[in-house]
C-alpha cells in the first residue's frame, strides 16, 4: 500500500506539471516492495509509460542499486553515483541535469548498453577511495571522459537485498552509438570481474579485533561495528565491541549507543549527577546484553549539531534527540542518545565537546559511509565483522531470490 502510495504522488506530480521539457529521476536503485523485487525498476517503468517515448528521461542511482533491465530500458540515461561514501551526489545531478539540456537541445541522442555481473562485492571493498575499487572507478572515469561517450556507471549493488537482481553491474551511455556502448560496458564489465577476488574479503572479528586495535600505538582508532551500520538497518545499540573493548582492557573508548531510557534516566540525574545504568542492547537478542557502566553524566544536549561539508547522505541539520555524555568510572565515555542516525558527520560528537584525540578506540555505527568523516582524524579503521542484523559478509544471509551463480558465493571463472 505504501509503494503504490508513493508511485501514485510521483504520477500525479508529473501530470500536474505537464507540459515537461524532460524528467530527472533521482531514485535509489535497490527498493523492494511486496509483488516488486525491483521496485524502481517498477517505478521508473510506470513514468515511461504515462510520459511516452519522446520526453527526455535521465535517471540518478546510489551506487548500491541492484540494476535491473527496466532501470536501463525506460530512461534515456542511467547516472550512478561513483563514491562510497556518497560525496558526489551534487555532480550526479548536475550532470545528469546537462545531458536533459542537450537532450532537449537536440545537440545528443543517448543510447545505452547495460551488463549484469555475476560479482558479489563485500560491503566493505565497495569503498571507492582506495583499493580494487578505487581502480574499477578509475576506469568508469576514463570511459566517460572517452570521446562519444555521455557517461560511464558502475554499480558495486546491495547485497542485503535477496532479489534476482542482487550484485553488480555496469552501464555505459553513449552518444548515438550503441556499438560502441557496447564495447565500453563490455571493457568494464570484464575489468570488474577480473578484480573479484580482490573486491571480496574477510574481516577480523570482535575478539580479533579488538586486540589489533589494541596493539596499535597511537590512536584514536576508528572501529566500524559491521554488523550494527545504522544506515543499513542497525538498531544503534549493539555492544559486542564496547563490551569486549572492556573485557580486554583494550584503551579509552568512545561509543554512541542508543537507549532513551538510559538518556531520560540521565536527564533526571542532571548535569553532574552519578548514575548506574544497564546501556545498550535493547532493541533485541543479536546485538549483545546490556552494559553494566557507573558514572558521572557529563552534559546533557537536545542532540541537534550541523554538517557544513560534503557528507554521505547530504544532511546539514541532524538531530540525534535528547543525548547524555556519560564519563564512566573506568575511564571511557559513552554517548546515549534517543534517536538513530547515521554517524556521516563528526559533529556528532564535536557537538558534545568531545575531542576524538582524547580516545585510544573509537566505536562507530556504520562500514564505510562514516570514513569521509572519521577517516581523516583516524590513525587506523578497523571494519569489524560484529554480530547484527547488518553482518557485512554474505555467508551468513541465507539467500533464496539472489542470481545463481554469483561469486564468491559459487565458484566462477568466466561469464
Amino acid at each position: 500500500e505504501t509503494y503504490a502510495g508513493i508511485v501514485a504522488e510521483i504520477l500525479q506530480g508529473i501530470q500536474n506539471a505537464a507540459p515537461l521539457d524532460g524528467i530527472l529521476l533521482a531514485l535509489h536503485g535497490a527498493m523492494v516492495a511486496e509483488g516488486f523485487d525491483s521496485a524502481d525498476g517498477e517505478t521508473v517503468r510506470r513514468i515511461r509509460e504515462l510520459i511516452g517515448k519522446d520526453l527526455p528521461l535521465v535517471m540518478t542511482l546510489d551506487l548500491h542499486g541492484n540494476i535491473s533491465p527496466p532501470m536501463v530500458e525506460n530512461p534515456d540515461a542511467t547516472i550512478v553515483y561513483r563514491t562510497y561514501p556518497h560525496l558526489d551526489q551534487r555532480a550526479r545531478g548536475i550532470e545528469a541535469a546537462r545531458l536533459i539540456g542537450r537532450m532537449t537541445a537536440g545537440n545528443c541522442r543517448p543510447t545505452q548498453a547495460y551488463r549484469k555481473i555475476p560479482l558479489l562485492i563485500h560491503i566493505v571493498q565497495q569503498y571507492t577511495e582506495a583499493g580494487p575499487m578505487a581502480e574499477v572507478y578509475d576506469l568508469v572515469n576514463q570511459i566517460a571522459e572517452s570521446p562519444g561517450i555521455l557517461s560511464a556507471s558502475f554499480a558495486p549493488g546491495y547485497i542485503y537485498a535477496d532479489v534476482p537482481d542482487m550484485g553488480a553491474a555496469a552501464v555505459v551511455v553513449a552518444d548515438n552509438n550503441p556499438d560502441l556502448a557496447e564495447e565500453k560496458v563490455q571493457e568494464l564489465a570484464d575489468y570488474a570481474f577480473s578484480k573479484r577476488t580482490e573486491l571480496n574479503t574477510e574481516l577480523l572479528g570482535v575478539e580479533d579485533a579488538v586486540k589489533e586495535a589494541a596493539s596499535i600505538s597511537k590512536g584514536p582508532v576508528s572501529m566500524m561495528d559491521c554488523g550494527d551500520n545504522i544506515g543499513g538497518g542497525g538498531p544503534g545499540d549493539s555492544t559486542h565491541l564496547f563490551a569486549e573493548i572492556r573485557k580486554q582492557n583494550a584503551g579509552r573508548c568512545c561509543v554512541t549507543l542508543y537507549d532513551p531510557d538510559c538518556a531520560k534516566k540521565c536527564e533526571s540525574a542532571g548535569e553532574g549527577g552519578q548514575v548506574e545504568l544497564e546501556v545498550g542492547a535493547k532493541t533485541d537478542s543479536q546485538h549483545g546484553k546490556p552494559v553494566k557502566i557507573s558514572g558521572t553524566v557529563r552534559m546533557i544536549g537536545d542532540g541537534k549539531y550541523e554538517e557544513l561539508e560534503a557528507r554521505h547522505g547530504g544532511n546539514r541539520y541532524l538531530d540525534q534527540g535528547l543525548t547524555a555524555v556519560v564519563e564512566t568510572e573506568d575511564n571511557h565515555t559513552v554517548i546515549i542518545n534517543s534517536l538513530r542516525i547515521m554517524p556521516t558527520s563528526l559533529q556528532q560528537i564535536l557537538s558534545l565537546g568531545i575531542d576524538p584525540k582524547d580516545y585510544h578506540l573509537i566505536i562507530v555505527k556504520g562500514v564505510t559511509a562514516p570514513r569521509a568523516a572519521y577517516g581523516p582524524i583516524s590513525t587506523r579503521v578497523i571494519p569489524v565483522d560484529t554480530p547484527g542484523v547488518t553482518q557485512a559478509g554474505p555467508e551468513s544471509f541465507v539467500y533464496h531470490k539472489r542470481p545463481v551463480p554469483l561469486y564468491p558465493l559459487e565458484p566462477i571463472d568466466s561469464y
